[in-house]
C-alpha cells in the first residue's frame, strides 16, 4: 500500500511527536528551532509549522523570550478530555446515522477500507492517518458545523495520545473491529447504536484504561530521570 506523501512540516511534527510520547523528549526540555532545522535538513518554515501544530495539540509550549519547551498534560486532565471527546464523537455518530448522504456514506466506506489495508499491513502510522480520515467523515456527515468544529479541535489536542494507544499490542485490530461496527450502525440508520459504538470506541475504560495509564506512567518515569527544571536543549 502506498502512503500519502507527507509535507516536511508534517514529517518533522511526527518525528517530534514520537519522541515526546515515547519519552525521548521529556517535559521541560527545550527545543531549539535552528538545531531542529539542521538535524532534519529542513528550512525555518517547516520547523515553525511543525512547532505550531505541536502547540495546538498541547505537546509543546512557547514562552516569549525564553523559547519552546516540551509540555506535559496530567493524567487526570487527559482522562477528562477523552470523556468529552467520547461524548462529542457519540453525538456526531448519532446525527450521521440520521443525516448521512449516499456520497458521504461511500466516503466513509472507503475510509474504512483504507484502515483495513493499513491494519493488514501492520502499519500503525498509516492506520493512524486513515483513522483520522475515518472520524472526519463522520464529523462531516453529522451536518452540524459547530459540533464538527468542536470535535476536530479537541481531537487535535488528543492526536498524539490516540496515536500512543495504537502502539499498544493488538489495539489496532480492536480499533478496526470497532470501526466496522460503527459503519454498520450508520449504514442501518441505527442512531442510538452508532452513538454508543462511537462513545465506547473513544472512551478509555477497562483494560484499555489500564494500558493507557501504564503508557503515560512510562513517559512520566522517563521524565523523572531528568530534573524537570533542567533546561536541556536538543541539538
Amino acid at each position: 500500500m502506498s502512503s500519502v506523501k507527507r509535507s516536511s512540516a508534517q514529517q518533522l511534527r511526527d518525528a517530534l511527536e514520537d519522541d515526546i510520547i515515547n519519552g525521548r523528549l521529556t517535559p521541560g526540555e527545550r527545543l531549539d528551532p535552528e538545531a531542529l532545522g539542521r538535524e532534519f535538513s529542513v528550512s525555518r518554515t517547516p520547523v515553525r509549522e511543525a512547532i505550531q501544530q505541536l502547540v495546538a495539540s498541547g505537546l509543546v509550549t512557547v514562552s516569549p523570550k525564553k523559547g519552546t519547551f516540551v509540555a506535559r498534560i496530567g493524567i487526570d486532565q487527559l482522562i477528562e478530555m477523552f470523556e468529552v471527546m467520547a461524548e462529542l464523537e457519540g453525538m456526531c455518530g448519532r446525527l450521521a446515522a440520521r443525516r448521512i448522504s449516499e456520497e458521504e456514506l461511500a466516503a466513509l466506506r472507503e475510509a474504512l477500507a483504507r484502515c483495513e489495508a493499513a491494519a493488514e499491513a501492520g502499519d500503525t502510522d498509516e492506520y493512524y492517518y486513515e483513522n483520522e480520515t475515518f472520524h472526519d467523515c463522520i464529523y462531516t456527515a453529522s451536518h452540524n458545523g459547530f459540533l464538527a468544529q468542536e470535535a476536530r479541535q479537541l481531537k487535535q489536542r488528543l492526536k498524539p495520545y490516540r496515536r500512543l494507544q495504537l502502539q499498544v499490542r493488538q489495539r489496532m485490530g480492536g480499533s478496526l473491529a470497532e470501526h466496522r461496527k460503527i459503519v454498520a450502525a450508520i449504514e442501518q440508520g441505527e442512531a442510538e447504536l452508532a452513538e454508543q459504538s462511537l462513545r465506547e470506541h473513544v472512551l478509555i475504560q477497562g483494560e484499555r484504561f489500564s494500558d493507557f495509564i501504564a503508557s503515560v506512567k512510562k513517559l512520566d518515569a522517563s521524565a523523572t530521570r531528568l530534573d524537570p527544571s533542567h533546561d536541556r536543549t536538543r541539538a
